[in-house]
Order: structure tokens, then sequence, then C-alpha cells
């Protein structure tokens, strides 16, 4: 059995002390995959965004806000775990500078300057050693291309392809690509459903191997 630490859910990037920047990712399919992998017998931590799902009791959940901090606290856990699965949605952009008090109507646009985050999983993936690391891709368009580049760039070991419509659903339809571009497997369903058969090739391609 492995220690498998999984992100989970959207991050929140403060625009104010009352605004922020986030998306619409509700953790089901990492609270799915936690319960897959708990009910396979594996140690889990999961390291989550702000979300209002019940992870299993048997997990580890460590909550965190910000892209950064979810960074921070992942690369702490994945030190001691046998691989990564980043099934979360951290917030790509962040504001250049944060007000310090809450911004006020003025009847003008406002312009905000962003600046990227850390990629979470590619960070994790370029230290993972000996370890082995899932990633998630959302993409809208060329799918598999975009997706095969980021398992590339991500030094990952398999990489989970799904849209937009995964966001918030109860539902999920992936593809599992491998290192070679092959396609693993087509799976649809309920994200539990989706998460058991991602776990069973986790398991079969990486946890035993």
């Amino acid at each position: 059995m492995a220690r498998i630490l999984i992100t989970s859910g959207p991050t929140r990037q403060y625009i104010d002390p009352v605004r922020y920047l986030t998306n619409a990712s509700s953790g089901r399919m990492g609270c799915s995959l936690a319960e897959s992998a708990v009910a396979a017998g594996h140690e889990v931590v999961v390291v989550s965004g702000p979300v209002m799902v019940d992870y299993p009791s048997e997990a580890t959940v460590l909550w965190v806000t910000t892209t950064e901090e979810m960074l921070d606290v992942a690369r702490q856990e994945f030190a001691t775990c046998d691989g990564l699965i980043g099934v979360a949605a951290p917030c790509d952009y962040r504001p250049q500078f944060v007000q310090g008090q809450k911004i006020s109507k003025t009847g003008q646009p406002l312009v905000l300057e962003l600046i990227e985050t850390p990629d979470i999983v590619a960070t994790l993936g370029a230290e993972k050693g000996s370890r082995w690391v899932v990633g998630f891709a959302l993409e809208t368009e060329d799918h598999r291309f975009r997706a095969l580049v980021k398992l590339e760039k991500k030094s990952c070991d398999l990489m989970v392809l799904n849209g937009p419509e995964a966001m918030n659903s109860d539902d999920n339809q992936v593809e599992v690509l491998a290192k070679d571009g092959s396609v693993l497997a087509s799976i649809s369903g309920s994200k539990p459903e989706v998460a058991n058969h991602i776990m069973q090739i986790v398991s079969q391609r990486l946890v035993q191997a």
C-alpha cells in the first residue's frame, strides 16, 4: 500500500481583504479520489482549498487558501509520500499588488495587474525522484495535445484529461493518458465511479510498479 498525497479544490487569490480570484472547482473529484484510495487501503493526505465537501475521516486533511499555501503544504507532505494525485484547480494568477483596504467604487474601470502563481504539480514533479505523479488537465481546445504537453512539462507519469463541464458537477468524463501518448482509458460516469477507475489504473501501473 502507498501513502498518497491528493491536492483538491480551488484556491483563492485575494484582491483586497474581501474580494478574490478563484474558479468553480468543488473538490468533488478530489474527495472521490480520496475515498477510493482509502477504500483500497492506502494512507491518504489531502491538501485542500476552500470547499464544502466532506473528505473521508480516515484521510488526513490539511486546509489552505492560496496557491502559494497549497504548494508549501503539499511540498512538505510530499516528502513522506509515495505519490501525488494533483486534482486541485489552483488559481493560476494573482494580483501583483493586494490592496490593504476594501476597494471602493469610483465609477471608473478597475485595472488589475495579474502575475502567474507557482505551478504546484510541475514543481513537485521536478522534485519527485523515485516517486510518481498523476496530473489533471482541464482543457477547452486541442485537448489531448495540450494534456500531453503538460504531462511532459510537469514530469507526470499519467495525465487525466477532462473539460470545464467537470467543474462543480456530479459527473465527469476523462481520458487517462500515458507518457507515450496512448489513451489508457476513456471513463465517464459519476465522480466516484470515475475515481474508482482512475485509482485502479494508478494501482496497477504506479503503486505496484
